[in-house]
């Protein structure tokens, strides 16, 4: 049976969380209950070979702990990172893998003979969060993570937003100041380079070294590395107040960008998620809240609402499966209207 013949009544759907650290897959009935996981290191050094074939037996060992086989599978999603190529379903570049030119789709669909759907992971956040979290029941959800960088994503009556062949909403590559710093990207001003939990630590490491942010240096000192989110949020509650700062200055950039999206498609929720988020929800949600408010036409003040991601890791691993799902069945239907 091919992979495009492949049923989707009364099955199963996998869904794949692809990261830089670590991969997870789970499987879900109809009503999205989870019926089997497995967690692995990623190992990307290992190369894209390699890596292809620890992601067939993570799968396969989700399947297992089901208590399920290939064949009863409907479909399988799949977050990735980095540029994609969605119809021939192929990481382009996944730097923190070291893969290029990875063919996700067509080794999965070799291996359980049913399609396979890959999406970038943080629209596979948004939709998950969109379906089963924060955005339950909006009709348009707008998502922003902060982290190493800033990824965004964007749900509009139960469609991503994608481009013609990759993804798109770089939110984190808004500029919201000009003549801002340097970007990784070579542009300047750029969210991500003012707002991400990496620029936000890098602000309290030079805070800590100049006696200004005395508990988090108490913690951690001023190395980089070992400030992360719980870190940053500790360091607040202790009464760090240039900490605190630095996130509500955070906050107003997002804030900025937000506007700039209100204005573009008007979202019902925008959902904020993350570690920086999950760590500090009551400081950075009303902040990011009066930021937009501030940032956009009197019109658009109270047509949305900013809010907590609620799925954690699951809202990835939940979202691509939901997102091939929908995927899937629309290319059904297509197909059997064609045919009539």
């Amino acid at each position: 049976m091919s992979a495009d013949s492949v049923e989707t009544t009364s099955r199963y759907w996998a869904g794949f969380d692809l990261g830089g650290t670590k991969m997870l897959a789970k499987i879900f009935d109809s009503e999205y209950k989870t019926l089997g996981k497995k967690r692995r290191k990623t190992k990307g050094h290992t190369g894209v070979e390699m890596g292809l074939e620890r992601m067939v037996q993570t799968i396969h060992q989700a399947l297992e702990e089901a208590s399920l086989t290939p064949s009863d599978l409907a479909g399988i999603g799949v977050g990735c990172p980095g540029p994609l190529e969605l119809q021939a379903g192929i990481i382009f570049e996944a730097p923190n893998l070291g893969w290029y030119n990875a063919p996700v789709k067509d080794v999965l669909e070799k291996e359980f003979g049913c399609p396979v759907v890959i999406c970038n992971d943080v629209d596979a956040g948004v939709y998950g969060e969109y379906r089963f979290g924060a955005g339950k029941g909006a009709q348009s959800v707008m998502g922003i993570f902060p982290g190493t960088g800033i990824g965004g994503g964007a749900v509009y009556r139960g469609q991503l937003i994608q481009g013609s062949i990759s993804s798109c909403m770089e939110i984190g590559h808004i500029k919201v100041l000009l003549e801002g710093p340097e970007c990784g990207c070579g542009q300047h001003g750029c969210l991500e380079v003012l707002a991400s939990r990496l620029a936000i630590s890098a602000a309290a490491a030079q805070a800590a070294y100049r006696g200004d942010a005395p508990v988090l240096r108490s913690m951690v000192g001023t190395d980089l590395s070992d400030i992360r989110s719980g870190i940053l949020a500790s360091a607040i509650k202790g009464g760090d107040e240039s900490v605190k700062n630095i996130i509500l200055r955070a906050a107003e950039y997002i804030g900025i960008a937000a506007g700039n999206l209100v204005h573009t498609f008007s979202p019902e929720i925008i959902v904020l998620g993350g570690g920086l988020v999950e760590a500090m929800p009551e400081l950075i949600v009303p902040a990011v809240t009066e930021a937009t408010r501030r940032n956009v036409m009197p019109t658009f003040k109270d047509s949305f609402k900013v809010v907590a991601a609620q799925l954690g890791d699951d809202s990835s691993v939940m979202g691509v499966a939901a997102w091939a799902q929908n995927v899937i069945q629309q290319n059904s239907s297509m197909r059997i209207e064609t045919q009539v």
